[in-house]
């Protein structure tokens, strides 16, 4: 498959992620962050394992669930921290800065120097997303700021590291996602239990909103971005990110009745421009699944994975 065809691939992903608020706002129970996490992570964490018929074996059991901490686990219950904790627009300009977090990974852990070109850009795309998204709404909220962040970096640190393991040989991204989709299922369950209590009572309105999260914005979405991380740069795959905030905004507006300002429609051509340009930066160099891009990062990595494998093992 050719690279143009594998990034419009790719960035189904988070176009599916910018209909999550508006599917949460009606039709989900209201105040369930973390139950609305589990039941996004875990059904489909399992659906795809079933597929997969494919379990981990040896060091990748924890790694893995490693993976599944950092794209799954903690970044779903930050997330929805985030939202609750200050204004969703707020939360989105902070999470758009996730370029800028896998420019700066990518340099540690695959030997990728940071250009100018891809610094530029995600700082236009995180401005371009904040004319979109950004409202004057209240004071900022200190924990919800530092929730955002660390979401951020999680997700940003989940798709550097699953670029630079690669899978093992003979699995496909469909088995690696469901590995980790269960496994940070499993670990927002009794946090979801222990904060929120029992399951809430689910009408009709609510099951479908929890199957489409579930199915198309959790199991085929990540399955689409796993299986762009192995074909693609990191810095490729997360210059798709700002995509999602632009489609939440765009949905609000064609499905809610949410008004767009001209600077919030200039803001969306600036973000998608900056996306287009990240994307055109990266399309000289070759992602190949479990290699770095240069001699001296293939070196580094080597180095930092049997670092890495030796203290899985133990």
């Amino acid at each position: 498959m050719k690279r143009p065809a594998i990034i419009l691939l790719t960035a189904l992903a988070p176009v599916s992620w910018g209909t999550t608020y508006a599917v949460t706002t009606e039709f989900l129970p209201a105040d369930r962050p973390l139950f609305t996490g589990l039941m996004r992570a875990l059904p489909a964490g399992l659906v795809l394992l079933t597929l997969a018929r494919r379990l981990p074996k040896g060091v990748w059991w924890g790694k893995a669930a490693v993976l599944g901490a950092l794209n799954i686990g903690a970044f779903f219950p930050l997330l929805f921290l985030s939202a609750y904790r200050m204004p969703g627009g707020m939360a989105a300009v902070v999470g758009s800065v996730g370029p800028l977090f896998v420019v700066g990974l990518s340099a540690l852990l695959l030997g990728q120097r940071p250009t100018t070109r891809s610094v530029l850009t995600g700082l236009v795309a995180a401005f371009g997303v904040s004319l979109v998204v950004l409202k004057a709404a209240g004071a900022l909220d200190t924990v919800g700021v530092l929730a955002a962040l660390a979401s951020t970096a999680s997700m940003s640190a989940g798709t550097v590291l699953t670029k630079r393991w690669g899978r093992p040989e003979g699995v496909g991204p469909l088995a690696l996602t469901a590995w980790q989709l269960t496994a940070g299922g499993l670990l927002i369950a009794p946090l979801a239990l222990l904060v929120e209590g029992a399951p809430p009572a689910l009408d009709g309105r609510a099951i479908g909103g929890y199957l489409y999260l579930a199915l198309a914005n959790t199991a085929i979405a990540y399955w689409l971005w796993f299986q762009g991380i192995g074909r693609l740069t990191a810095t490729q795959v997360t210059f798709l990110g700002p995509l999602s905030p632009l489609t939440a905004a765009v949905v609000g507006w064609a499905a809610l009745g949410q008004s767009l300002t001209p600077v919030q429609v200039a803001g969306m051509a600036l973000a998608f421009a900056a996306t287009v340009a990240g994307q055109l930066g990266q399309l000289g160099q070759r992602a190949v699944p479990g290699r770095s891009f240069t001699v001296a990062g293939r070196a580094a990595r080597k180095d930092a994975t049997d670092r890495m494998d030796g203290a899985l093992r133990r």
